[in-house]
């Protein structure tokens, strides 16, 4: 568990109306401001001046691949004052490298660049995916940094504030809790459990963390907020699109002050789906839900007071330890081996299945003919219709036996290339600690904490309920790209839902995350 000594609590509190202010003799220059490559930059005094801020956005769409419904963008916001600078990029992309369409290198050629002409240093640039599933360009590295340079060509003096949303209609945990004690998820990939062995289900986020930035003549210059839930939920066509969250900032943006750009940041979604993830009987559309997001984040936007002008940024990294599935992959192959030996001969194929089946649940005493052709039988001492219906109840349960277990395989065989994935490359790794990067951003009572993971929603919740700071949001998908990021207890179901099988970190991650996670609160 997090620890929050007395006098941490304290020096918070001093944080919220201390009126510091450095001597200007010792204030650094601008040019003072980037520590040198691989230097870690150090927490920001109290106060460090006027606060600027500048914001761009530029467009990365693919218009070539598919068709386009809505565009995507990269978006920045540079924040700067006296002692401190920060780069809040965020991309509508599946991830930071690694999947999707951004290169492995992508982070590191856009800080680069951000480095050696706009001198700002890398540990200050923090880049978060949305998660959505869109198409980015090809030189979306070029667009990024073209949204950071415009952004410090337009730095303006501004003030800003917190503020916390509420919004639970869009979103839903996707893992199933089933009666067997184990998990499944809910995913394309495979079929749901039948409804009679779920239990119950996990929580949800609903809390939109917000920040706001208002320029000095009141006209707000930027919304950042701050929401858990996977943007998948496409559009009726199938074309590119920012999703759930390209609507949610639209609605933002048309309804401020002229120019306000909204930027996303994507919490700890990783088990948490949009609503209705596989309804079959309307078209899936993410406009609704993200009308509806964007709504409950400008209502949010709009009480907020802006005023503290801080600054701090944290930069470190944390070795996790790899995950070793040996056991659970040799367990799962035995298991399907099971399963393949279960399946039983029938003489229905799908045709004949779904003719019986409608037949005899449509009349459960007369399925084969009407009812006077049984009591004729009967009458004459036969039972010919009635052994027909037992043959046939035999083989449509044989028959459905078949499906559930082929639904099992499904599941396992997905969940089972996953392991054998990241087993192989855990191996090649010599099983040495995955080493990742980690930021802790406060501006005035906005806190941010980020990580690379696809953190499970209870990651993000327990963090919020131990800080000593009640405004503290989590980010995923930030810096990088490391695969789910479960809670040890979600991954000793390995094997049974996404989150635990597409995984290369032990349980024991855990514990080292909330760790790392309160020695960096504590230095803000």
């Amino acid at each position: 568990m997090l620890r929050h000594p007395l006098l941490l609590c304290l020096a918070l509190s001093l944080l919220g109306c201390a009126d510091f202010k450095q001597p200007a003799a010792t204030a650094p220059t601008p040019n003072a401001l980037a520590p040198e490559p691989g230097e870690k930059q150090a927490a920001a005094p109290l106060k460090g001046g006027p606060l600027l801020a500048g914001v761009a956005k530029v467009e990365i769409t693919n218009k070539k691949a598919i068709a386009v419904n809505d565009p995507l963008y990269a978006k920045a916001l540079v924040l700067k004052n006296d002692v401190a600078t920060a780069v809040i990029v965020t991309v509508d992309a599946v991830a930071i490298g690694e999947i999707g369409h951004i290169p492995n290198d992508y982070l590191g050629k856009v800080r680069a660049k951000i480095q050696k002409e706009l001198k700002i240093a890398p540990e200050s640039v923090m880049i978060n995916a949305s998660h959505c599933h869109g198409i980015v360009c090809t030189d979306v590295d070029e667009k990024t940094f073209e949204a950071v340079r415009e952004a410090t060509r337009n730095m303006v003096p501004v003030k800003v504030g917190v503020g916390v949303g509420h919004e639970n209609r869009v979103s839903e945990n996707r893992r199933l809790k089933l009666k067997n004690g184990k998990e499944a998820d809910v995913r394309h990939a495979y079929s749901l459990p039948a409804d009679e062995e779920v239990a119950e289900i996990g929580p949800i986020d609903p809390q939109i963390g917000i920040l706001r930035l208002d320029k000095k003549d009141g006209q707000t210059l930027a919304v950042v907020y701050n929401f858990a839930c996977h943007p998948i939920m496409g559009v009726p066509g199938g074309e590119n699109t920012a999703d759930i969250v390209g609507f949610a900032s639209k609605v933002i943006e048309n309804n401020l002050s002229d120019g306000t750009i909204a930027l996303f940041i994507q919490g700890c979604g990783g088990d948490i789906n949009p609503v209705l993830y596989k309804d079959v009987n309307q078209p899936r559309s993410a406009e609704p839900l993200g009308n509806m997001l964007g709504l409950s984040a400008l209502q949010a936007a709009r009480k907020i007071k802006c005023g503290d002008e801080s600054l701090k940024v944290l930069n470190e990294k944390i070795k996790l330890p790899r995950a070793d599935n040996t056991e659970r992959i040799d367990s799962l192959l035995a298991e399907q081996s099971r399963l393949l030996k279960s399946l039983q001969g029938t003489s229905l194929n799908l045709k004949t299945f779904l003719e019986l089946v409608n037949k005899y649940n449509l009349s459960k005493d007369f399925p084969s003919y009407y009812s006077h052709r049984y009591l004729s039988e009967k009458a004459q001492g036969r039972d010919d219709l009635a052994k027909l219906d037992e043959a046939n109840r035999r083989n449509l349960k044989a028959y459905a036996d078949n499906v559930l277990t082929m639904e099992k395989l499904t599941r396992l065989q997905t969940n089972l290339a996953l392991l054998k994935k990241h087993q192989t490359t855990n191996l090649a790794a010599g099983r040495k600690p995955l080493e990742v990067e980690m930021m802790a951003l406060q501006v005035g009572d906005f806190v941010l904490v980020t990580f690379p993971g696809e953190l499970t929603v209870e990651i993000g919740l327990n963090v919020k309920k131990t800080s000593p700071n009640k405004t503290t949001f989590v980010a995923g998908y930030t810096n990088g790209y490391i695969y789910y990021t479960p809670t040890a207890k979600q991954l000793q179901n390995v094997g049974g839902a996404q989150e635990d099988s597409d995984c290369l970190v032990a349980p024991e991650w855990e514990k080292l995350f909330y760790e790392k996670v309160a020695e960096m609160l504590k230095k803000l």
